[in-house]
């Protein structure tokens, strides 16, 4: 690059540095030896941010808090709101705190060491799933140094498939050859420097898993009781796959009966692409011949069929009972009704603390040969402003004090077990299948990006695998529920826990005996030295 180009170069870079998406992210991995930036967005209006001078510092263990200045490295450049390292290097890890006046944000580095036997380091690999047949695309944009690099180029296993100036890419249908590890290599000018920048998609060519087995709603068989001369309508629900069959076997040995209908089909496409059929038999003016036969329904796919059998049995008339013994049989009957109404209205308001009791009586343990780490996956926003700091430290503070601390349990919590840097959607899907239970801490703000891969494949454990519950916690009262997805209205159970900070103080509060209850069943080990009541949550 000429020194002429060099202005023209710097005022692109700054341009791009005031658009460029902000870093979110608390914890942060980067490599050595390539350029890096964070970038902070002011939550203050234009006008109130510019009285005050921007701060960057760093802090590093027993150093303390340093403050940063372009005489402290020749690697580090300022551009307004954004820190950048020419390049980073492993001496760099370290926290990073952004201040301007009272807007102050920090970071967590950590900077890895480049593979030297690879053209990518494995743990900034960003991994992808493609379906064959489908759309395969990989692209190599990077929006932040796009006007400074040179020259693109994009490697399928280390191996220089395609270059170009600005973004080389591919798009095509997705064929089992096309698995493996794609790089993207942008050459960047800085200061008369050649700088190489990777990002590697990890692309995992799979069959279409998205079918699922079909299955209808209800028992196996079923016996209605009918009246001769009338009507009956027979439903059949089920949800199935898009091309998967649904019909009504009423053939008989000599062939159908003639007042016997069957109509037309009725599908509902849910959230998740699958279908919610539902068809009805309709049986007119009810004869002889249509009792004591099996009406089947049955729903087909590729590989999978299941059905539902419907018998129709003539109602029987009852004839007169003598006065007294009708007297009598009422005062017993209404007696016994009586007996059994408060019998099961009791075990009803007591049924958590009569199966809590249960477990604890038998000392039942069904965690011991699951095969699964931890008891449940904590999903709640990550994102979180000043407003959120309640609903955040309910999920990583209250909850893990009381459920494992106290009761024994073991949980699974995104900032505590994830390892930074990893392949995040990879690694989340993992703890989730390791996974006893999902438990979701509901509030207005929770349906984020990074939320709701969660939610999809806690659903798909629990509607398809069936290998997981699903637990609601509705931390802030929702008046509108309708930023869930449809399918979870298909969970056979799905209970919401509603928390109020001020009544649940207690382990021995109904909410705590609630959420027990759905957990599953452990043999609870309690924290002798702890007290048996829990921080007050700020109303801040």
């Amino acid at each position: 690059m000429q020194c002429s180009e060099l202005p023209l170069a710097l005022f692109a870079l700054m341009c791009i540095s005031t658009s460029e998406t902000c870093t979110l992210r608390p914890h942060i991995t980067a490599v050595e030896g390539e350029p890096f930036y964070l970038k902070y967005c002011s939550s203050l209006p234009g006008h109130a941010s510019e009285k005050n001078t921007i701060r960057w510092s760093k802090s590093s263990g027993s150093h303390g808090h340093v403050e940063l200045s372009p005489r402290s490295s020749p690697r580090i450049a300022f551009r307004g709101y954004v820190l950048e390292f020419w390049p980073v290097e492993l001496n760099d890890t370290g926290s990073y705190i952004f201040q301007r006046g009272n807007d102050t944000h920090n970071w967590k580095l950590n900077v890895t060491q480049r593979d030297k036997h690879n053209c990518f380091t494995k743990k900034q690999v960003i991994s992808r799933t493609v379906e064959v047949e489908q759309s395969l695309r990989v692209s190599c944009e990077n929006s932040y140094y796009q006007n400074l690099v040179n020259r693109t180029s994009l490697y399928k296993d280390c191996e220089k498939i395609a270059e170009n100036n600005k973004n080389p890419f591919i798009r095509k249908n997705a064929e089992f050859k096309d698995q493996g590890f794609y790089t993207c290599v942008f050459s960047v000018y800085h200061n008369g420097k050649l700088f190489h920048i990777t990002k590697t998609f990890n692309i995992t060519i799979a069959g279409d898993h998205n079918n699922i087995n079909p299955v209808i709603f209800g028992q196996e068989v079923n016996h209605v009781e009918v009246e001769l001369g009338k009507n009956v309508q027979l439903n059949c629900s089920a949800f199935l796959n898009e091309m998967d069959l649904v019909y009504w076997n009423i053939l008989k040995e000599n062939g159908t009966n003639p007042n016997v209908y069957e109509e037309e089909e009725m599908r509902i496409r849910t959230s998740e692409g699958k279908w919610h059929a539902s068809k009805i038999l309709r049986i007119e003016n009810i004869t002889e011949d249509n009792l004591n036969f099996s009406y089947n329904c049955t729903v087909v796919s590729e590989g999978s069929v299941d059905t539902m059998r419907f018998i129709l049995l003539k109602k029987e008339d009852t004839g007169d009972i003598p006065g007294y013994i009708f007297t009598r049989g009422m005062i017993i009957s209404a007696s016994v009704l009586v007996a059994v109404v408060c019998l099961v209205t009791v075990c009803v308001i007591y049924r958590v603390d009569l199966v809590l009791f249960y477990r604890h009586l038998i000392g039942r343990d069904e965690t011991l040969t699951d095969g699964k780490t931890y008891d449940a996956f904590v999903s709640y926003l990550k994102k979180c402003g000043p407003e959120d700091g309640e609903e955040h430290n309910f999920a990583v503070e209250i909850l893990p004090r009381v459920l494992e601390k106290h009761f024994g349990y073991k949980l699974c919590i995104f900032e505590r077990d994830v390892v930074p840097g990893g392949a995040v959607v990879d690694e989340i899907h993992s703890l989730i299948e390791k996974s006893r239970r999902l438990i979701i801490v509901l509030s207005e703000n929770y349906m984020s990006n990074e939320v709701r891969y969660e939610l999809e494949s806690g659903l798909h454990e629990a509607l398809v695998e069936r290998k997981i519950k699903i637990i609601l916690i509705e931390f802030t009262p929702i008046s509108n529920f309708t930023f869930l997805p449809q399918s979870l209205e298909l969970l056979k159970s799905h209970r919401i826990l509603k928390w109020k900070s001020d009544q649940y103080l207690s382990y021995d509060s109904r909410f705590w005996k609630n959420l027990l209850y759905l957990m599953p069943a452990k043999k609870v080990k309690p924290d002798r030295d702890e007290g048996e009541a829990l921080p007050v949550l700020s109303e801040s």
